[in-house]
């Protein structure tokens, strides 16, 4: 999608797309589920003395008694666990909001591992992902990084966006992403890890955000298992927001044709285009009895641009959809 058309082009390109149009939405596979039993691993032992508390901008979790919704398309669900059982890593390819990170934490939930997510940005060291050294209670100990945790405990590492990560914190995956299956921590004397049973790395981004500066190096993507993601069919994102927000038949089809007219879109000046995510906080919205207008307005309108012509012509979009039905 470009950047920098006026106005007036734009307000065409969403006319067009109103109710009756005639052109394609793009749809690929996303959003999973499974009805497997989990299977669990037992985590090795900690080393005496080493701290695995985790540091910023991780986040870890266990599944739950009930698996995170997602309603398979593909056959990703069954790539993902043949990859797990391998011992192979994931990339995981696909547009903002269609289903990446409910998938990963589906699957986790279906092994009954612990997850451990990064959110990967600019700033990111190898340091980040591996551990180092802090001062605990008056003395220096080393403290586990996320992905040493996973290692360790037999767990899923997940790096969102890993493409924003610097080019050391890459690096530091590779000799895990192999046969060898090992980390190798200098930090802490040369310390030598193999994976736990039920470890897998699995890491994710958005192709449209590719360049020559930001994208993964051949010998990094080769190593890896890759599932392409996009947004789901209409009947399965029409379940997906029943399922998630409780809303109406009716209230569910206007939502999903809404989305499907915003997709169509081409050259409108739209960096990105109404996810499955956006559709459901405007479902989550209506829900709590908001109109259609104020809620798609407020969850997807808003957050898609702060172009004041651009945006003029999306609410008149949701205007034309907010009377179907």
């Amino acid at each position: 999608m470009g950047l920098g058309r006026g106005n007036a082009l734009r307000g065409s390109r969403l006319a067009s797309a109103r109710p009756g149009g005639s052109r394609g939405a793009r749809l690929g596979t996303a959003y999973g589920g499974g009805t497997r039993s989990a299977r669990r691993w037992r985590p090795i032992e900690q080393k005496e003395g080493v701290v695995t508390e985790a540091i910023s901008s991780v986040s870890s979790t266990v599944g739950g008694a009930e698996a995170p919704l997602y309603l398979p398309v593909g056959d990703e669900t069954e790539v993902f666990a043949a990859a797990w059982r391998s011992g192979l890593p994931i990339l995981l390819k696909g547009p903002t909001g269609c289903g990446k990170t409910r998938l990963v934490e589906h699957m986790v939930h279906r092994f009954g591992v612990p997850l451990f997510t990064v959110s990967c940005h600019e700033d990111m060291t190898a340091s980040d992902l591996l551990g180092r050294y802090l001062l605990v209670g008056g003395d220096t100990r080393w403290v586990d990084g996320p992905l040493t945790r996973a290692v360790r405990e037999g767990g899923i590492c997940y790096l969102d966006e890993v493409v924003e990560a610097r080019q050391d914190a890459i690096v530091a995956i590779h000799s895990l992403t192999d046969h060898r299956r090992q980390l190798s921590l200098e930090r802490l004397g040369g310390t030598l890890l193999s994976a736990a049973p039920g470890f897998q790395l699995v890491v994710s981004y958005n192709p449209g955000y590719q360049s020559v500066l930001k994208d993964l190096k051949a010998s990094t993507r080769q190593r890896m298992v890759a599932i392409e993601l996009g947004f789901p069919p209409a009947e399965i994102e029409r379940k997906i927001l029943i399922e998630e927000s409780g809303i109406s038949d009716v209230e569910a089809d206007n939502l999903i044709r809404l989305g499907q007219a915003i997709r169509r879109l081409d050259d409108a000046g739209l960096c990105e285009v109404a996810s499955t995510r956006t559709l459901i906080a405007a479902a989550a919205l209506m829900q709590q009895g908001l109109s259609f207008r104020t809620a798609t307005i407020a969850a997807i309108a808003g957050p898609l641009t702060d172009d004041p012509g651009l945006r003029g012509g999306l609410v008149s979009l949701l205007d034309a959809y907010s009377t179907t039905g």
